[in-house]
């Protein structure tokens, strides 16, 4: 049974007061400096809130830096830049004793109910660790706290003495949320904690968790790759891609009437149980950029059915513009390789070869597609580039004469629907309205 549409402020004439207030938040790994490369750009600059009792559900493909964002909510991971607000204090600024005690309010529980248990310690040390770590009350007093909490995540109580790997993958999971339940969090981050599951324990821990929110007043954030469970457990959604929130609302809402053009592939994707019901399947092209390399406008500009063409290009035949695109994205990778120093003095004295293939690349992309002049001089002049080894210099060029606003300015978050919902991208603006007609234009109808 999916869980009501309404918002948990929904209820009440009342607001729900806001929990975790995330703004402008960014992770990045490998700071660039005089010797490294650019920065891995996990989270990229994201905002949004949840709301207290509220289950937030992050969904994406995977390396959408999903889990990155959960992590750092909590300080598992330092944030680059930006602020996570709890109840009002900053946590991005906390450190030692003040991160610890902190710390009791904002809980995780894995995705691997097996790895994230250690089986050299019972039932009990394992839920009681926490306890211990913070010194909370007597001995006693914490082994009936977990025993209590055992009883809570309907495990027996004299499972205290039995190790992990006695128990199914189902009651592992249970024991995993018994213990980020230790500390009475306010708030957990529950990372796909049920996608190593069989689908009817999936449906028993997913009941659990709905169960444990309304005793103890949880907020969750519950990131996931399933979106039928996410549908299932979640009052909003975040859908994210390369490390940038694409569109955030209502559950239903976003289900029903998805605006962004990553939701709607991601929603055209889910399997139905009758193949042969009509439904529109968008079908992306390529996989996601590095996150070292982003796009400098759009994330999804690489890969967007949607994405805005220059005005000179506005009637240009489908399939060519699409030979355009995957050709820009064969230049964008030979730009990632590394050119050797051998290789630097051949282009010097003009006989270098390491990227010859270019040109059986542009004619498996071009040969049975209409190339006009103002498409194939550019194209020429980008294989010449990329053939006397200066892919970067093929990359700028193509972007000059191909890239429109998707390419080179990086979208706002556009409210979308009355109740709030944001979207972001550039066919939100008055400028650019029509999301549907290229959409449509570009499914395989399947």
């Amino acid at each position: 049974m999916s869980k009501p549409s309404t918002s948990p402020s929904s209820a009440t004439d009342q607001p729900n007061e806001t929990l975790v207030e995330v703004e402008g938040l960014k992770k990045y790994y490998g700071e660039a400096g005089r010797f490294s490369g650019p920065p891995v750009k996990a989270v990229d600059g994201v905002t949004f809130n949840i709301e207290e009792g509220e289950t937030l559900g992050l969904v994406g493909e995977s390396g959408s830096g999903k889990t990155t964002l959960g992590r750092t909510l909590i300080q598992l991971e330092t944030a680059t830049e930006g602020r996570v607000s709890f109840s009002g204090q900053d946590i991005t600024k906390l450190s030692g004793d003040e991160l610890k005690q902190w710390r009791k309010n904002a809980q995780i529980v894995f995705q691997d109910p097996e790895s994230s248990l250690n089986d050299r310690m019972t039932v009990g040390e394992l839920v009681r660790e926490p306890l211990d770590a913070h010194d909370w009350k007597s001995p006693a007093d914490r082994r009936e706290k977990v025993r209590s909490l055992l009883s809570a995540v309907g495990l027996q109580e004299d499972h205290y003495f039995r190790y992990p790997h006695q128990f199914s993958g189902g009651q592992r999971q249970r024991i995993g949320i018994a213990r980020a339940l230790a500390l009475e969090p306010d708030f957990l981050v529950l990372d796909e904690p049920v996608s190593a599951l069989d689908a009817s324990v999936q449906a028993k821990i997913l009941n659990l968790l709905e169960d444990l929110q309304e005793e103890f007043g949880l907020t969750y954030l519950f990131i996931a790759h399933d979106l039928s469970v996410v549908r299932h457990i979640c009052d909003r959604v975040a859908v994210m891609y390369l490390g940038k929130i694409m569109e955030i609302g209502e559950t239903e809402e976003l289900y029903t009437d998805a605006q962004n053009p990553y939701t709607k592939s991601l929603l055209s994707a889910i399997p139905r149980p009758d193949p042969t019901s009509e439904r529109t399947r968008i079908t992306l092209p390529g996989t996601p950029p590095s996150p070292r390399d982003p796009p400098e406008g759009c994330q999804f500009s690489t890969r967007c059915p949607a994405k805005i063409r220059p005005e000179q290009f506005a009637d240009l035949n489908d399939d060519t513009w699409d030979a355009i695109e995957q050709f820009r994205e064969v230049v964008r990778e030979r730009t990632r390789l590394d050119v050797g120093v051998r290789d630097r003095m051949k282009r010097q004295l003009g006989v270098f070869s390491k990227f010859d293939d270019i040109e059986a690349a542009a004619t498996e992309l071009f040969d049975d597609v209409e190339t006009p002049p103002a498409v194939e001089t550019p194209i020429q002049t980008a294989i010449e580039h990329v053939k006397d080894g200066y892919p970067g210099r093929a990359r700028n060029h193509l972007k000059a004469e191909f890239g429109g606003v998707c390419d080179t300015q990086r979208p706002e978050m556009h409210p979308v629907s009355a109740s709030g919902r944001l979207s972001y991208c550039h066919r939100h603006s008055d400028e650019y309205a029509d999301v549907d007609t290229t959409l449509e234009r570009r499914t395989d109808g399947h």
